[in-house]
């Protein structure tokens, strides 16, 4: 019995044993429920998230009748469709999946049964043969959105109606759903409507792709829980359709269908589109082996990151479209940076290292992690950014009307993708290939990890990202040799970024530190990490130090909008001034000889490094705080990049 009841377990949990043809990512991050943070910086917001965010946005989405256009489907109430999005569906399945992600690490019973009413109430608004689409059953003569054109028959008008996309974030939450829970209450619902798109697409059916990205990465989890290779050969049908007028019009540069997906070189159109979908074609280029598929990426990703990347990490310089600009085209008070598009950036850097194993993608990942994707949530964790500027005029209402932050949009993907991705974080820490230990991020945490067979405890203790001491003791089962891969982030070896988008004005750098049980280590930095490979004892104790200080950073000269114009940055953090701080912020220069130092300062709630000095050596003091938290005080100016002068 005892067996039987194992392999039951095992199933539910891990999906259907049986082989398939396709492969993986060679390297796999460690399991959210493996990985216990006890990190000043990062365990308080994860806990704000659940105690603040999930409860603030399911009050939002009850107040504007999110539930209700499920059940007025389902015919369980009467009305017309509530919101003004196409895609507001997607704001439920997105707190589910946040939230169920959260349940990881702070188990909560209340919560956890709350998720159940509301998949229940969502499962009343599915068809009986798996559609599910709430504006579409309730009336699909009157879509909620001006641009999305009236439908007679499902998927018809793709480009604008958003219902692959629909699926793509239901599948993405049923997934993490059942992985946190163990439960197929959500799951059922997915794979149900998973069923209907691979009996209405594919050859000889319906040869459309999405107007709006996301069903390919849900469908490979999808694939990934089941086993079921039409899944993965659907995400992959999407995805050769781009481009291919055969089976569609196409829809344009907008939606990245203007080439097909491996004769895409530079990244265009709707920023959050875009990254949605490179992240798709890796999931493709990894399991399918597909060199064309990895060349694409490669190619789309050094355009990104070499021509289109702010200093922040975030992408997309236009308002109009939220769109990619041209090369180097990076506007700063105009700049869009959706939150949305951080944290797709995030998800394609991730895979791509699980799929090369090197570190560029880390470099960027942290960035933007760091700066452009958490300036989109306020400290009291109800407040939110759409857009991330990287300068504030007081009077441009860049935030969706707004001079700072708001609490909730007509569009809220941005809130709930914050509330998706954060109680995420444990995963990115540290990953594993054969017998080889990555640690990729510096968070305090308890961790378990098996590598070979070999189950190992990692406990992990330091001041990053406000300082660069880093403490990490591990404990193999037994002893053994396998290699550890320490990351040591580009920003401590003079790198702003991959490629020459932006440089350091003073490329001298103090040493990393490195003690091996209790033994000072000399060893070479390559490839962006300290590799060391050894016989392993039972109990081992690493301590490494990354220097931290006060960067000096210039940008491209075909950055027309950074010319002559210096910025700051402390560890990983890229710094701003607030003119809430600084009473001579419009004359605020920097020079090579500007002395600046650190000061440990408290901004409401938060402790944070603030980088104080004076003005061409006056008395009248700046100060510069951590990008991602400007705006939680009063409206103001704020300014990433200042003018740089010779004295």
């Amino acid at each position: 019995m005892k067996i039987i009841y194992s392999f039951l377990l095992f199933t539910l949990l891990f999906g259907c044993t049986k082989p398939s043809k396709y492969k993986d990512y060679p390297i796999k991050s460690a399991e959210i429920r493996d990985v216990a943070l006890t990190d000043s910086f990062w365990l308080p917001k994860i806990k704000t998230i659940q105690k603040i965010t999930i409860r603030h946005a399911f009050f939002k989405c009850s107040v504007e009748g999110r539930m209700d256009n499920f059940l007025i489907a389902g015919k369980k109430k009467s009305g017309k469709t509530c919101g003004k999005m196409p895609f507001d569906d997607t704001d439920l399945y997105k707190i589910i999946e946040g939230a169920s992600y959260s349940l990881v690490s702070f188990p909560d019973r209340r919560l956890e049964a709350f998720l159940d009413s509301i998949i229940g109430i969502i499962k009343t608004g599915q068809e009986p043969d798996g559609y599910l689409t709430t504006w579409f059953t309730i009336d699909r003569k009157n879509p909620p959105a001006w641009w999305v054109k009236p439908s007679t028959n499902r998927w018809e008008n793709e480009i604008s109606s958003h219902e692959l996309y629909n699926s793509g974030h239901l599948f993405e939450a049923a997934a993490a759903h059942y992985w946190a829970t163990g439960k197929r209450n959500f799951l059922d619902i997915a794979l149900k409507n998973a069923d209907l798109l691979v009996a209405n697409f594919g050859p000889g059916k319906l040869r459309r792709p999405p107007g709006h990205q996301i069903v390919e990465t849900g469908l490979v989890k999808l694939y990934r829980i089941t086993k079921e290779d039409k899944y993965l050969e659907l995400a992959k049908f999407f995805l050769d359709q781009r481009g291919d007028s055969t089976g569609h019009k196409l829809y344009g540069a907008y939606n990245q269908d203007h080439l097909p997906v491996v004769k895409q070189e530079e990244v265009v159109g709707h920023a959050v589109r875009g990254v949605y979908m490179y992240a798709g074609m890796t999931d493709i280029a990894a399991m399918y082996g597909d060199k064309q598929y990895l060349n694409a990426v490669n190619k789309l990703w050094e355009n990104l990151v070499y021509k289109k990347m702010y200093i922040t990490g975030g992408i997309g310089a236009r308002h109009e479209g939220e769109s990619f600009g041209d090369n180097y085209e990076l506007p700063n008070l105009t700049a869009y940076n959706e939150t949305c598009a951080a944290i797709g950036s995030v998800y394609w850097n991730q895979r791509l290292f699980q799929l090369t194993g090197e570190s560029k993608y880390y470099d960027v990942l942290e960035r933007t992690l760091y700066n452009g994707l958490i300036s989109g949530i306020a400290i009291d964790g109800d407040n939110f950014f759409y857009p991330n500027p990287l300068e504030s005029d007081g009077k441009y209402p860049f935030n969706q009307g707004a001079l700072t932050r708001q609490e909730w949009f007509d569009c809220s993907c941005c809130p709930t993708n914050v509330i998706r991705f954060v109680p995420s974080i444990p995963g990115l820490i540290y990953a594993t290939k054969n017998d080889t230990l990555f640690v990729n991020l510096y968070i305090s945490n308890n961790a378990k990890v098996t590598l070979n067979e070999n189950k190992i405890e990692i406990s992990q203790t330091t001041g990053y990202p406000w300082n660069g001491k880093i403490n990490i003791s591990f404990k193999p089962e037994k002893e053994t040799n396998f290699t550890l891969r320490l990351r040591i982030p580009g920003w401590a070896q003079n790198q702003v970024l991959p490629g020459d988008l932006y440089r350091y004005k003073n490329t001298e750098s103090e040493k990393v530190e490195l003690m091996v049980n209790g033994e000072k280590s000399e060893q070479p930095i390559k490839e962006g990490y300290i590799t060391l490979t050894q016989n392993w004892k039972i109990d081992n104790n690493i301590e490494l130090h990354i220097p931290m200080k006060i960067q000096q950073v210039i940008a491209n000269d075909k950055i027309a909008s950074d010319k002559n114009l210096v910025a700051l940055e402390y560890g990983p953090f890229v710094y701003c001034a607030e003119e809430v701080d600084n009473t001579n912020f419009d004359k605020i220069t920097i020079s090579q000889k500007s002395i600046f130092s650190i000061q440990n300062k408290k901004l409401l709630s938060d402790y944070v490094n603030a980088i104080v000095g004076n003005i061409n050596n006056s008395k009248e003091p700046i100060q510069f705080i951590p990008y991602y938290i400007w705006a939680n005080r009063e409206v103001g100016k704020m300014k990433v990049w200042f003018p740089q002068t010779e004295k």
